[in-house]
């Protein structure tokens, strides 16, 4: 049976979003936090949710859950895997000596929209694609818009000679919306990286792909997230 870990990684002393974590969000009091994991502990196909931080909050509120709910395991993280300075790579490396299962699925408390049905259908789409010679799954935006050099003077993805083309007729670039990426263990172990070296781009669209990076990020989400759930 193919298994799944979740890695869900939060840090203290967000530069861009004060307490981005677990400051309250809508009418939620552990804010995103709380949201993520909700979120998480709903999935049919998830069998560990790792949620791996240096953040005093997010580990109170996380070691509660952890209580009444067996599948969430709790790692304080080094300091040193939780600097804004951190290479990612490092941090990669780290991931599958605390995540049990023999698939990862990484992602963020800074995706808010997407909901526990989605994670299914990521995970149940990865499963697939590995069948179509896949080795890993990234969740992305596509953009089909003109884009713009400022080194080239130029249109970057335009396709043919037609200096306006139609935007459909223009090459589609695909944004990495950070909401989730999947791989085995040993695509984490091989090729120290989060995604293999053909992953399957599955495409979000609309406020799926939000992602809470910036303070008015965080007030924009709080908006849709009510008008959401009322």
């Amino acid at each position: 049976m193919e298994t799944i870990s979740v890695f869900l990684p939060t840090r203290k002393g967000s530069e861009r979003v004060l307490n981005k974590n677990t400051r309250k969000f809508s009418n939620v009091d552990n804010g995103l936090l709380e949201i993520k994991l909700d979120q998480l502990l709903k999935t049919e196909l998830v069998h560990e949710i790792v949620l791996s931080s240096n953040d005093n909050a997010s580990l109170e509120y996380g070691c509660k859950l952890a209580l009444k709910e067996s599948r969430l395991k709790i790692i304080e993280r080094p300091d040193e895997l939780a600097l804004s300075s951190t290479n990612l790579i490092d941090l990669v490396k780290y991931v599958p000596s605390i995540c049990s299962m023999s698939h990862i699925l990484w992602t963020h408390v800074t995706s808010p929209f997407v909901l526990s049905e989605d994670y299914d259908n990521a995970i149940r789409t990865y499963f697939k694609s590995l069948n179509e010679n896949y080795d890993s799954l990234m969740s992305v935006k596509t953009i089909q818009n003109f884009l713009w050099s400022k080194e080239k003077n130029d249109l970057i993805n335009r396709l043919t000679d037609i200096k306006w083309p139609r935007t459909q007729d223009l090459m589609p670039l695909y944004e990495i919306d950070s909401a989730f990426f999947i791989a085995s263990k040993n695509v984490y172990l091989e090729n120290k990286d989060r995604i293999g070296i053909k992953p399957f781009l599955m495409e979000q669209s609309g406020y799926k792909s939000f992602d809470v990076d910036w303070e008015h990020d965080f007030e924009l989400a709080e908006l849709i997230y009510k008008n959401i759930n009322g």
